[in-house]
């Protein structure tokens, strides 16, 4: 046995030792140099991102020192040993709590309710926005944006390196994850129970507007999914300080690397429970504080260890940048504008209202459970609604270009829920009515929003059908050489009656459901191009397709002759580009920027 140990260990200081000399190497910028030429030798194409590559090397190089130390001390020290044990047995103590069976009874239940919400979604059988590209190119890509642990799944789950449309088993995987974060989160806020009326108040968690686009996205389903559920784990260990410390800071670290939208998550499920431990007197102010400051201190340390170490910088139609220190506050008041107009212009009359009475019956039920003062409470619950609503954006707040479509709120989704299990929980009647009455219009929009995207599905494609069939008229000898044609696209297809019927009262589907047929989305042109084997993407003309210097024209520039006018479209070209204009038939709705 001692041999065994001795085996082991020197195992483990041969392998830190290899670690730590290939992490320190890389610290030196010949080596990182070094490090790139033999990975483009690799790809057997050259890249001009070696300044961003060789700071991404470096920060693995320092982050991988870190890790080994880190992991040096846990497993050849008696102190580092001794920790892990005690972290590995409170873990164990927190989940040994648990009635599993029930859990998993009660995660099937909450499947059924998502799986009948998403079953049109499911049914309507649409490439969602990066789903055309990924179902084409079969590229994964998540690592660009720091997502390495979807990436990593990803290979799993499509059982290859290379990406295919498997759905709807990416989306199944979601609604299973999402029916085991409802059940988390109503077992974490009601103090380790869970009622049948706080799971259906936690519809909105699930089915939320915001929280179906990401359902839609046939590849990126489960990873957002993930997100969410990795935010809530770490609350089943409030009772036990190390191991929440170290669940807090690895789920943290797992929701950055699969979607970052979710990092408002922890900080509403801390508050919330903060505030009714205070409310109710149920510990002193000493040990809220220090639960507190122990859940603060690792949201920070998960933060700044993905900020360091695994965050690759990423700038274009968003920015991973922080804002400068003298616009920090100015900065993040009006990204909590934009958010906050954002969801008043989304949700419709019923909506807002039914969120207003289910905020004006937490307020009540805080003043009602209150063993403190209660005009203090009444302050003190008003104070606890802004910062959730205030921290529902999370970490996006900070940064100078952040993300508003509905895909980066879904943490909103998770506040009304927070905030239904609340009020439904051990109060009157008619505050239980009005959380299920959320989740039930939820639920009946979810339904109609599947449906609506089969049906602009339906008129897009029609509307391809015919151009295209015009275009293969008009230039039946394209793919000769000598006849070779370059497309660009202006204006959009508008959207169906069906659509515009649904956002009469619920504003949100014109931002959720894309027109797929727009002249400035390079999504429009591999959808038309690619995806009906019309022609590559490379007969654009369009500046996220130029290469090699190649110049940028703007046909809406040229005088181009007019070669076919129809009531769908109008094509002009001068037999080498060719410019199609789309014609929006009747009124065309909002516009989906």
């Amino acid at each position: 046995m001692k041999n065994k140990d001795k085996i082991i260990k020197s195992g483990i200081i041969i392998v830190s030792i290899t670690g730590l000399t290939l992490c320190i190497a890389m610290l030196f910028p010949q080596v990182r140099q070094m490090i790139i030429g033999f990975a483009e030798r690799m790809m057997h194409r050259k890249t001009s991102l070696y300044g961003d590559w060789s700071k991404t090397l470096l920060s693995y190089a320092v982050g991988g020192i870190s890790l080994i130390i880190l992991f040096g001390y846990c497993l050849l020290t008696a102190s580092g040993k001794t920790l892990v044990r005690n972290v590995r047995n409170e873990i164990g103590e927190c989940l040994t709590v648990i009635d599993w069976r029930s859990f998993i009874k009660l995660v099937l239940i909450m499947s059924g309710i998502y799986l009948l919400g998403t079953g049109s979604l499911i049914r309507a059988n649409f490439l969602y926005n990066d789903d055309i590209l990924r179902s084409i190119t079969g590229d994964r890509r998540w690592y660009d944006w720091s997502r390495y642990v979807a990436e990593f799944f990803s290979v799993f789950i499509h059982a290859d390196y290379r990406l295919t449309d498997i759905s709807p088993l990416p989306q199944i995987i979601a609604v299973l994850i999402l029916s085991g974060s409802s059940v988390l989160l109503v077992y974490v806020l009601n103090n380790n129970k869970i009622t049948v009326i706080g799971l259906l108040a936690s519809v909105p968690l699930g089915l939320s507007p915001y929280m179906l686009e990401c359902l839609s996205f046939k590849f990126d389903a489960p990873y957002m999914a993930l997100s969410v559920l990795a935010s809530i784990v770490p609350f089943l260990f409030v009772s036990r300080e190390k191991a929440f410390v170290f669940c807090s800071v690895i789920c943290l670290l797992i929701m950055c690397m699969t979607y970052q939208a979710a990092s408002g998550i922890y900080l509403l499920i801390l508050l919330v429970l903060c505030f009714m431990e205070w409310n109710g007197k149920r510990k002193t102010n000493r040990d809220i504080t220090l639960f507190l400051e122990r859940a603060v201190v690792s949201f920070g340390a998960a933060m700044l260890i993905f900020k360091l170490f695994l965050m690759k910088p990423y700038s274009t139609y968003v920015s991973t940048e922080i804002l400068p220190l003298p616009q920090l506050f100015s900065g993040i008041s009006t990204n909590f504008l934009t958010y906050i107009n954002f969801i008043n212009s989304d949700f419709g009359f019923i909506w807002k209202a039914l969120i207003g009475i289910i905020c004006c019956f937490f307020i009540a039920k805080s003043i009602g459970n209150s063993a403190r003062n209660k005009i203090i409470s009444l302050f003190a619950a008003i104070i606890l609604l802004f910062l959730l609503f205030f921290f529902s954006y999370g970490a996006y707040l900070a940064l100078e270009r952040p993300y508003f479509v509905p895909h980066a709120m879904y943490a909103f989704g998770v506040l009304l829920a927070i905030m239904g299990i609340y009020v439904a929980s051990g109060y009157n009647k008619p505050a239980k009515i009005f959380a299920l009455a959320l989740s039930w219009s939820f639920l009946v929009f979810a339904l109609s929003y599947g449906n609506a995207l089969a049906d602009q599905k339906r008129y897009v494609d029609f509307r391809a059908t015919i151009l295209l069939q015009d275009l293969s008229a008009l230039f039946p000898d394209k793919d000769k050489e000598d006849n070779k044609i370059s497309i660009q696209m202006k204006n959009t297809v508008e959207f169906t009656a069906e659509v515009r019927n649904i956002a009469e009262h619920n504003p949100v589907i014109y931002r959720l459901v894309p027109r797929k047929l727009r002249g400035d989305i390079m999504f429009s042109y591999i959808y038309i191009l690619e995806h009906f084997n019309y022609a590559p993407l490379s007969a654009t003309n369009y500046p996220w397709n130029m290469k090699n210097g190649e110049p940028y024209v703007d046909f809406n520039t040229l005088d181009l002759p007019v070669v076919l006018k129809t009531c769908y479209h109008t094509i002009k070209s001068d037999g080498k580009r060719v410019l199609v204009e789309l014609n929006e038939m009747g009124n065309a709705g909002k516009n989906t920027e």
